[in-house]
């Protein structure tokens, strides 16, 4: 799906928001044209296979009484259902334009001014829909509320023998307010390394630091730097837990990056501390809330 499909819906209901009566019709096709999107098919297939619009506005209409701005729109109780015929209800709202706003004036009466229920219908029913649609298709098509558990602070550290490179990269995650894990500073009571990170299950990132402490060579060569083979274990165990988007490999010295793990993020630590921003990014973009202020004063 296109990254910022969207924004561009945000977009056409902003403009249909701030529109006049000369001008609403082109935010509102617009509107309807971005939500047939072809990566959108299947979520609108799935939202109104069961709906009837014609049959929705037949008994709105059965609403109205003799007062005006007296009728209601008859919505079912299924959420999902809801959506759907709001999602057909702009496609036909879209495609003209003139009953566009006699439904509008009718349903979301607001005065005498026909852009004004333009604009209340705008408020009322098109954005909020934009809303729940949104995290529908974001949910990948469920329409359950779930109670989402708050964004954890806690960052693992895991490194080899280099106490230095692990005191920098845990003090600097200390200043822009993260909460440093080390996993060979918890406890043992006995535990594996993999029961250690159980036992932190809150923790959503890490930061594995990959120090020349050990040597290495196919036999018969000539041993080169590497990393502890136990850091380069753990490696792999949080690229298989949490995933690569959410492990950041900083690499100290000259050693071999081993290939099975391509695709993992690794940012030199260099004594310049640029790998400080680039942590901080990676950290970012893994749903951690940065301040930028604190990374640069770190």
């Amino acid at each position: 799906m296109a990254q910022d499909i969207f924004g561009e819906i945000n977009n056409a209901v902003l403009d249909l928001q701030n529109s006049q009566l000369q001008t609403y019709e082109r935010p509102l096709k617009k509107l309807a044209q971005l939500l047939r999107n072809a990566d959108l098919e299947l979520y609108n297939e799935e939202l109104t296979k069961e709906v009837d619009l014609d049959t929705f506005i037949a008994e709105s209409e059965k609403t109205g009484g003799g007062m005006v701005g007296s009728a209601q729109l008859a919505w079912p109780d299924d959420h999902k259902k809801t959506m759907g015929l709001t999602l057909l209800l702009i496609e036909k709202l879209a495609n003209d334009p003139s009953y566009a706003t006699n439904f509008s004036h009718h349903f979301f009466y607001s005065g005498r001014k026909i852009i004004a229920g333009i604009h209340a219908l705008t408020g009322q029913l098109i954005i909020p829909f934009v809303r729940d649609y949104k995290n529908y298709v974001q949910s990948k098509g469920s329409t359950e509320t779930v109670l989402k558990s708050p964004f954890s602070r806690k960052v693992f550290i895991v490194h080899g023998h280099d106490d230095g490179a692990r005191e920098t990269v845990a003090r600097f995650l200390e200043r822009i307010g993260l909460e440093a894990v080390i996993l060979h500073e918890q406890a043992n009571q006995g535990r594996t390394i993999i029961e250690k990170v159980v036992a932190n299950s809150d923790v959503g990132f890490a930061v594995v630091l990959l120090t020349p402490d050990d040597e290495g060579c196919v036999k018969g060569g000539t041993p080169e730097p590497r990393a502890r083979q136990n850091v380069l274990l753990e490696l792999g165990y949080f690229i298989g837990r949490l995933g690569r988007d959410k492990v950041c490999a900083l690499k100290r010295g000259a050693l071999e990056i081993p290939s099975d793990f391509a695709g993992v993020v690794w940012e030199t630590m260099d004594s310049n501390a640029g790998w400080k921003q680039a942590l901080a990014r990676e950290l970012e973009a893994a749903g951690h809330s940065i301040d930028w202020n604190k990374v640069m004063r770190a």
